[in-house]
């Protein structure tokens, strides 16, 4: 009897050591900006704007400088990111109704967009909870606010949805917060609670920050530091600086929480924008519309199919797993949702087509291990500049290897451009290369026809 009593207990505690050497699931961790730009980083080249907490993060990890988003504007990046979808799938082209601008004086009636994203689909967060990770958003949704659509339903154990001020702001569920609280600082410190309460489990935390989109609002004591700074590269204003600044902040609180709790060996940092930045329009000749910074050498900016208004930074950081450096690999916010699926061992989600790769071992390779395959947009509707002028009317681009296409629908007009010689698109060429236009606009169009994508029909006035 005591012979098999010690068996039980030498084999308990075998099993009780088996059981602590068995890996824990990475964490997650996803930080989104709203309309930050492609170069409002130091790592990224401004020489204005001051970011040492992303740049640190981006020493320590890998930096795409050819990241791009699914949309040229808010929502319909995000129901790429949450669903792993182009927009043709999901319904969501761009932010609001077709009547936001005044389309009826154009060519083209523009298609239909959804405002809420579908009930029928899975989300990143449903997707990550069934694969047993504590899954917490906070901070500006997007994709339908009302009780059914918020996050706290679509997937996420903790949900806290904020947007619209940074001051004085308005949080759905109601929570109190002191007076004068700066909206990037009470998400974080949401952020940071949720990862010490699930220190102890696999978490994912999506912290999709309202900064540094519009109202233009910091914090006094950061526009103070950025005042009377020389500017540099389009880069000039001291509260868009500081509203970057307190971003940065953010991400700096973040990453020391992981390293105080002993979580930073497990836990993948991913840092991104939603759009371009809210600039470059002056050098299109828009000038109602209102630069606050500048994407160059990037053409225009947020609202835009040129580069300005779809490449954003993209960071990844995971010690030992991420090899440190930069990588000009192309990786598109499709991409989030089938990385993160073979990262954490998670189903695919049921009839839900995914557009995106896995982009997991071009992570772990730092970059060279990279899919090949052809990007894609599709934007049918307009996007007004002020005074009858315009960010954007009805277009579709494809990216395939270093040659980018841009289409537009109200005249067929199509322009080309090589991004390896001429990442600025100041010189198109569709004349020089009409093969290649063939080629591109036909892999264009069979795409549009794959995914079912509608189509802007004539405005009949």
């Amino acid at each position: 009897m005591r012979f098999l009593l010690s068996l039980a207990a030498v084999t308990a505690s075998l099993s009780s050591a088996i059981a602590d050497e068995t890996p824990k699931k990475p964490n997650v961790v996803f930080i989104l900006a709203d309309d930050l730009g492609w170069t409002d980083l130091g790592c990224q080249g401004s020489k204005y704007y001051k970011t040492p907490n992303i740049d640190k993060l981006a020493a320590a990890g890998l930096r795409f400088t050819q990241g791009y988003t699914c949309g040229p504007n808010c929502q319909p990046t995000r129901a790429a990111l949450m669903t792993g979808q182009y927009g043709p799938r999901t319904g969501i082209y761009t932010v609001g109704g077709i009547n936001r601008f005044d389309w009826k004086s154009r060519p083209l009636r523009p298609v239909d967009n959804l405002e809420k994203l579908p009930l029928n689909r899975s989300t990143i967060g449903d997707v990550m909870k069934s694969a047993g990770y504590a899954t917490g958003m906070f901070g500006k949704w997007h994709l339908g606010q009302d009780d059914a659509h918020h996050p706290s339903k679509r997937g996420f154990d903790q949900a806290i949805v904020s947007m619209g001020k940074h001051f004085d702001f308005v949080t759905q569920p109601k929570v109190e917060y002191p007076k004068g609280t700066y909206l990037a600082d009470f998400l974080t410190d949401k952020a940071v609670d949720f990862i010490e309460q699930n220190k102890e489990k696999p978490f994912f935390l999506y912290l999709p920050h309202f900064g540094v989109h519009s109202p233009f609002e910091a914090k006094p004591d950061l526009v103070a530091k950025f005042k009377g700074q020389p500017t540099a590269g389009g880069h000039s204003d001291p509260t868009y600086a500081a509203m970057i600044a307190s971003v940065d902040e953010s991400v700096g609180r973040v990453v020391a929480t992981l390293e105080e709790l002993k979580l930073t060996e497990n836990t993948i940092v991913i840092f991104s924008s939603d759009n371009g930045g809210v600039g470059g329009y002056v050098r299109e000749g828009l000038k109602k519309a209102g630069d606050i910074t500048d994407n160059a050498p990037l053409r225009s900016g947020k609202g835009s199919l040129y580069e300005g208004g779809v490449r954003v930074p993209w960071i990844v950081r995971w010690p030992g797993k991420v090899p440190t450096g930069i990588t000009d690999t192309p990786i598109i916010s499709v991409d989030l949702l089938p990385t993160l699926i073979e990262l954490s061992g998670a189903k695919p989600p049921k009839n839900q087509t995914l557009d995106g790769v896995s982009m997991l071992g071009c992570f772990a390779s730092g970059g060279k291990n990279a899919p090949t395959r052809d990007l894609f947009w599709h934007f049918p509707g307009y996007l007004g500049a002020g005074q009858g002028t315009w960010r954007t009317t009805p277009a579709g681009a494809i990216r395939s290897g270093d040659w980018k296409l841009i289409e537009f629908f109200e005249d067929g007009k199509k322009e080309l451009y090589d991004l390896r010689a001429d990442e600025s698109q100041a010189t198109n060429l569709a004349e020089k290369h009409p093969d290649k236009v063939t080629e591109l606009h036909a892999k264009l169009v069979a795409w549009r026809k794959t995914i079912a994508a509608p189509m802007p029909a004539p405005n009949k006035k």
